[in-house]
């Protein structure tokens, strides 16, 4: 009997440690818990030097890893000091730093990837098979990326400057690898996150009739801009003609305010406006 329990349920030795299609076989067999439990523990003791080895090797390349890290910081802080004192253009400096981080965390993993055994070949293999579908996926960002160089080449624009792009203008505020992004007046538009600033420009367009007498009006709105807490004090306020329309005039009051108190101050302003005009006989269309 004892016999057979040993045939039914092998057990590794020193000399023969089973593989993983065996692992499998004695957990779907019939054993008992125990005898599981006991095949499993010793095959784990069987493998401790592998796992071992392959621990040092993780732990290797983790610290190969960190390290790293710490070196392109170092070499791209380096990098941007020597650009500084060159005098190197914003948008060429802004892109050489970008493209220069993307190139040494590419080299980093491919060191990380030969520790751990990873043949670069089979990485490169892998980049250009999966480069087709992503070339296909990102066609629009690929032609970003000739868009960038070509700006950065022919400089039709630099940083700083004002442009009409795209139904959208504003000043340049950097050019990166596969956007461009601009400032427009009044810090919004679908090119900049207005949340990463802190202050941006209240527009209020609003109309009256010609025979109003507009250093009236802009006396009004003025005072209502200046008894709103909301509106910044120390930035520049405006009021002024915008477009002469047939019957009317379009003007324009324009107030800087903190971004958090945007709505709320455009709300209490157009409210304000429509109240206080009325009142110093001045007609709203």
């Amino acid at each position: 009997m004892m016999l057979l329990a040993a045939s039914a349920t092998p057990m590794p030795t020193d000399s023969a440690v089973p593989d993983v299609q065996e692992i499998v076989d004695q957990m779907n067999s019939n054993a008992s818990a125990e005898e599981k439990t006991s095949f499993l523990l010793e095959y784990l003791m069987a493998q401790r030097e592998p796992l071992l080895n392959f621990g040092k090797t993780l732990l290797i390349a983790l610290i190969v890893f960190l390290i790293g890290k710490r070196i392109i910081a170092l070499l791209l802080k380096l990098l941007n000091r020597w650009m500084e004192r060159s005098h190197v253009e914003v948008s060429v400096h802004k892109f050489i730093m970008s493209l220069g981080r993307v190139l040494l965390y590419i080299l980093l993993i491919f060191c990380v990837a030969g520790i751990l055994g990873v043949g670069t070949s089979s990485i490169i293999a892998i980049i250009g098979s999966a480069g087709l579908a992503v070339g296909l996926a990102l066609q629009g960002s690929l032609s970003n990326l000739a868009g960038g160089i070509l700006i950065l080449l022919m400089k039709p624009f630099l940083v700083g400057d004002y442009i009409v792009a795209g139904g959208v203008e504003g000043t340049v505020r950097n050019i990166d690898i596969f956007y461009t992004r601009i400032v427009t007046t009044d810090n919004k538009g679908n090119i900049i996150n207005t949340s990463q600033e802190e202050y941006r420009l209240l527009i209020l367009d609003f109309m009256v009739g010609y025979d109003a007498q507009i250093s009236k009006v802009r006396e009004v709105v003025l005072n209502l801009m200046e008894r709103d807490e909301g509106v910044c004090k120390d930035r520049p306020q405006s009021v002024n003609i915008d477009k002469l329309n047939p019957g009317r005039v379009r003007l324009q009051a324009k107030a800087w305010v903190t971004n958090k108190d945007y709505w709320d101050v455009r709300y209490r302003m157009l409210e304000a406006i429509k109240e206080e005009l009325p009142k110093q006989g001045i007609s709203l269309f």
